[in-house]
C-alpha cells in the first residue's frame, strides 16, 4: 500500500464523519425552528381570523344602515359567522403547539 491510497484513505473517513455531524447539526438546526414556525403560523391564522371578523362585522353594519329592517337577521347572521371564524382560529391555537415534538 503506497502512501497516496493511505491518505485518500484517510481523507475520505474524516469527509464521511464531517458530513454525518453536518447532518447531525443540521437535523438540531432544524428541530430547534419548530417552535419559531409554529408559533409564527398559529399567529398567522389569529391574523386571518381578526381580519375576516372585521370585514364581517363592517358588511353587518352596512348592510343594516342600507336596510334598517333587516338589522336582526343580518346581526344574527354576523355572530353565526364570527363564530365559526373563530373557532377555526381557536383550532389553529390548539393543533400548532402539539405538531412540535
Amino acid at each position: 500500500m503506497d502512501l497516496v491510497s493511505i491518505a485518500q484513505t484517510v481523507a475520505n473517513a474524516a469527509i464521511t464523519e464531517q458530513t454525518s455531524v453536518v447532518a447531525t447539526n443540521a437535523a438540531t438546526a432544524v428541530a430547534s425552528y419548530a417552535p419559531l414556525g409554529a408559533g409564527l403560523a398559529a399567529g398567522l391564522a389569529v391574523l386571518g381570523a381578526a381580519l375576516c371578523i372585521g370585514k364581517l362585522a363592517s358588511a353587518a353594519i352596512e348592510g343594516s344602515a342600507r336596510q334598517p329592517e333587516m338589522q336582526g337577521k343580518l346581526q344574527t347572521m354576523m355572530i353565526l359567522g364570527i363564530a365559526f371564524v373563530e373557532a377555526l382560529a381557536l383550532i389553529a391555537l390548539m393543533v400548532f403547539p402539539f405538531l412540535v415534538k
